[in-house]
């Protein structure tokens, strides 16, 4: 993607496709089980059984590249900023919306428009059903873009001591809404008071990238291993000790969004430093993947939901780890073709229009720009 407000990062985009790609392996997965097959018992699958993590995946590098945005600009005009950000989310958002509540024609009720800016929150028509049910997210996204330039300036100014009050103000929420909910897992993983700190988290590791970033580079290829490996660990034991769904109260949940979003940060920063190359055509396909990731994250279930209730399960093999094999690959490639027209017919359009919302400064000649 194009902007007038950053050199383009083509690892953000890349880290885009993952986090993307790990919310559709969650979905399959659960898809996959419900019609019968088998799946990944062990907690080491996390990042598949627990993967909408891919969540906080996306939320930290919102935080980081709006902070690393920030930090190029030193100023953002908050107009023209919203302007952009509403031209990024708005037309498939909208579209989608409009399909939830076509979907919910006979029980519509004129209140469910409000739900336009809450579709995290209460009976939502996006929730009602799986096709839809990946709105949810975008309300919190967009709450982030509203506060975000008073919250980097403030950053800016006041240093990264300023975020980490934000987020001692956080647990203390966190904690007062545990004894205040029944279903407390589930206000953690959907609402502001559960996922706001990701976003900050990620304005931090953009903050201790800006400092530390010579050093991150020369040190990033033997600490890029070490910070995928946390990944992985950290999803493991949140699939051990308070997998999603199985427990509405857990006390895990209160620290687990910060735990979740500082190992992403990690990823993040190291990810960004590491001067490596990836193989030309996989690096490619992983940007590609990125660009039209908003349109694969709202999209996937819409396929998995229609090949699951045509075709059922399949047995082209006789083999089960097979058969699942080959229906993900197939599955991800239709998610990505559909996701590819999307994005060229609804989202590109409407990106063409965005302006500069900073004090521009000159880009690299050769430098592409995103966001």
């Amino acid at each position: 993607m194009k902007s007038l407000n950053l050199p383009y990062i083509e690892r953000v985009d890349q880290l885009r496709c993952v986090a993307a790609t790990l919310v559709f392996l969650f979905h399959f997965s659960h898809q996959w089980r419900a019609l019968g097959g088998g799946g990944l018992d062990t907690a080491w699958a996390g990042l598949v059984n627990e993967g909408h993590t891919g969540v906080a995946l996306f939320f930290t590098l919102s935080g980081f590249l709006f902070m690393r945005i920030a930090q190029w600009q030193r100023r953002l005009s908050y107009r023209p900023f919203i302007r952009n950000r509403l031209l990024r989310i708005g037309p498939l958002y909208l579209t989608m919306f409009v399909v939830a509540l076509s979907l919910n024609r006979d029980s519509f009720q004129p209140q469910d428009i409000l739900y336009l800016l809450s579709a995290n929150l209460g009976d939502s028509p996006s929730s009602r059903s799986v096709v839809t049910g990946a709105l949810w997210c975008i309300p919190l996204e967009f709450m982030f873009y509203l506060v975000f330039p008073w919250l980097s300036r403030f950053a800016l100014e006041r240093g990264a001591g300023y975020l980490a009050q934000v987020l001692a103000l956080m647990v203390f929420f966190k904690l007062m809404a545990y004894g205040a909910t029944t279903n407390s897992s589930l206000m953690y993983f959907s609402t502001a008071v559960g996922r706001f700190d990701q976003f900050v988290i990620g304005m931090l590791a953009a903050m201790a990238f800006a400092r530390w970033q010579s050093g991150l580079s020369q040190r990033a290829g033997w600490l890029l291993a070490p910070a995928l490996a946390l990944a992985v660990c950290a999803s493991a034991l949140q699939a051990h000790v308070a997998p999603f769904g199985a427990a509405p109260k857990s006390p895990f949940w209160i620290g687990w969004s910060m735990l979740e979003s500082l190992v992403w940060a990690g990823v993040i920063v190291t990810w960004v430093a590491w001067r490596g190359q990836l193989p030309r055509w996989f690096g490619r396909a992983l940007t590609h993947g990125g660009k039209i990731s908003f349109s694969f994250y709202l999209l996937h279930m819409g396929v998995v939901q229609i090949l699951a209730q045509r075709f059922g399960m399949v047995h082209w093999t006789g083999t089960g780890w097979l058969d699942a094999a080959l229906a993900l690959a197939l599955v991800y490639a239709l998610v990505w073709g559909l996701a590819t027209l999307s994005y060229h017919t609804i989202e590109l359009p409407f990106l063409a229009l965005r302006g500069s919302y900073g004090t521009v400064r000159d880009a690299p000649a050769a430098g592409r720009l995103s966001r």
